[in-house]
């Protein structure tokens, strides 16, 4: 009985079988075990800075890209998107894949806080040469993640060129076996943004009879080579905290008119900063100077500007001109007790050095207080400026030290004055716990000009700077707007994307694998022809009979 059921089985392989087959096949392959979402990823990025200072284009001009990922040594076409992590990069590589591959995508430290000192000072000096230049090809940076970690690592395995495989055997069967990665991101084309910067400032009445005028500032954003991570925990998130805490100290001073010292205090925080050539500060001048009621600055002592005041427990006084002894820039100087970093405005270069240099280009006593000893040192405008116990620390312990000096410069105080200035220190100390608050809310999160000065300036960070300010003083924001006619600097939108990565497999892996199949379906195809006969020399064996149709 048995026999008959086979002979129904060799009739199927003699009509219909290979048709079956050609249809059934891909449905196997189809529904194999290969779980099909681990062949794609989907990653948040952020774009490279996109701006223009003075009609002069800086950073990444275009965003859309549909290319094929590879790593460091193995790109060589504008047909390539080159993925690396960030410390791997070498200036020398960026300037070559700048001018020759199709995109480039960096991806962050798992963990900035253990890097070496020299790796971070490599990422820095990157940074400031990928930000001096127009870059056509899109440029993205992206956090860490365990998927890309197993993408560049797959990248670096994958693609080894000839002339390092040991035969050209082996060379074939990397070429096969690799793993090759499709990236793409589809974006808008960038588009112009309307900023309007926003300057916050309040005054302390002095006593009456003065008309003099002592001004704190700090610009309050950060800058790095993507906005997206412009964090800027030292610049310039210590120097808006410091103007913040400096203005409750001496709120408390000026509460009550017996203990006022006798020059107002103004506080100012800009936007805009050093990155847009202080345009807020600029414009900001202009309008209190310029106007038919310039109260606000007709007498100013000094102006003290804050930036960067968090890395180190030193402070550096950084002047365009040299205090005259007996003045009051001289007077802070020695109460401080800080080293001078004397430089000469220089209006040939595109942007200026420090803040102090808009009240200095009007005629104002003017100098910046920073714990960096020099305005190009690269870590202000870095993507790993990020907060830090220690940054905090230091920023507590200069907040005090500034505070001290101030004040005994306002009332005229010195260290000889035994237990009034131990009363003194006792009112001018520093809330550490408020200090925390405002350092922590200020770094966590992206202030770059694209974002900050796009927004409603009763809004997110500028509107929470003021409700903190106006806790101690009455505040005023003004709205600066740029010309459009002739725009000092232009902003470009489209600062975060979604990164879509596809696993694929090379061409020729494609091919190979065709001519594997087509191999199989012939050798089934002529097994199937056979069978038949196979069939009746078995049925002849096993049955003594031939089989008779």
């Amino acid at each position: 009985m048995w026999l008959d059921e086979a002979d129904g089985f060799a009739e199927i392989f003699k009509g219909y079988l290979p048709y079956y087959l050609l249809v059934a096949l891909p449905i196997f392959i189809i529904m194999s075990p290969v779980n099909p979402v681990a062949a794609s990823h989907e990653f948040s990025v952020y774009r490279m800075q996109q701006y223009d200072l003075h009609t002069i284009p800086h950073g990444c001009r275009s965003a859309s890209f549909n290319l094929e990922g590879r790593s460091l040594t193995s790109w060589s076409t504008s047909r390539h998107c080159v993925v690396a992590r960030v410390q791997d990069i070498t200036v020398e590589q960026f300037m070559e894949i700048r001018s020759k591959a199709g995109a480039l995508l960096l991806v962050m430290p798992k963990n900035d806080t253990v890097l070496t000192l020299e790796e971070k000072e490599h990422i820095q000096l990157l940074e400031m040469a990928m930000v001096q230049n127009e870059v056509n090809a899109p440029v993205y940076f992206a956090q860490w993640t365990p998927d890309f970690e197993d993408i560049i690592k797959d990248l670096q395995h994958s693609f080894i060129t000839d002339d390092k495989s040991g035969t050209a055997l082996e060379a074939m069967f990397n070429s096969v076996s690799s793993n090759g990665y499709q990236i793409v991101v589809s974006s808008t084309v960038p588009q112009k943004l309307e900023s309007k910067p926003v300057t916050l400032h309040g005054k302390l009445v002095g006593r009456s009879g003065s008309s003099q005028t002592i001004v704190i500032a700090a610009h309050y954003d950060a800058s790095a080579v993507a906005p997206e991570l412009s964090h800027g925990a030292d610049s310039n998130a210590s120097g808006a905290v410091a103007v913040l805490e400096l203005a409750r100290i001496f709120s408390r001073l000026y509460s009550t008119a017996g203990m006022r010292g006798a020059p107002t205090l103004l506080f100012v925080l800009t936007s805009a900063g050093h990155s847009l050539n202080y345009f807020a500060a600029k414009k900001w001048l202009e309008e209190q100077l310029d106007s038919s009621d310039a109260s606000l600055l007709q007498d100013v002592s000094f102006v003290m500007c804050l930036d960067a005041i968090s890395s180190s427990p030193q402070l550096t006084m950084h002047v365009s001109k040299p205090p005259k002894p007996g003045g009051a820039a001289h007077s802070i100087k020695s109460r401080l007790r800080v080293a001078i970093n004397h430089k000469k405005i220089n209006l040939a270069d595109e942007t200026l050095a420090w803040q102090h240099e808009r009240f200095s280009i009007r005629r104002m006593t003017a100098f910046t207080l920073s714990s960096l000893q020099s305005h190009k040192e690269p870590s202000r405008s870095s993507i790993l400026d990020t907060p830090s116990d220690v940054s905090l620390t230091h920023l507590a312990r200069n907040i005090a030290v500034i505070g001290r000096a101030l004040a005994s410069h306002v009332y005229n105080l010195t260290d000889e004055l035994g237990d009034d200035m131990a009363l003194y220190d006792d009112v001018t100390a520093v809330d550490e716990a408020f200090v925390k608050h405002w350092y922590k809310f200020l770094s966590a999160q992206s202030r770059s000009p694209q974002i900050i000065t796009t927004t409603s300036p009763n809004a997110g960070l500028t509107g929470a700077l003021e409700r903190a300010l106006s806790r101690y003083m009455e505040v005023t924001v003004s709205t600066h707007a740029v010309d459009k006619r002739e725009p000092e600097y232009t902003l470009y939108g489209g600062t975060r994307a979604m990164l879509y990565v596809y696993s694929v497999k090379p061409a020729v892996f494609d091919l190979i694998l065709t001519l594997a199949i087509l191999a199989y379906l012939t050798v089934v195809y002529f097994a199937i022809q056979i069978f038949p006969r196979f069939y009746e020399e078995y049925a002849k064996i096993i049955t003594g009979k031939v089989k008779v149709n």
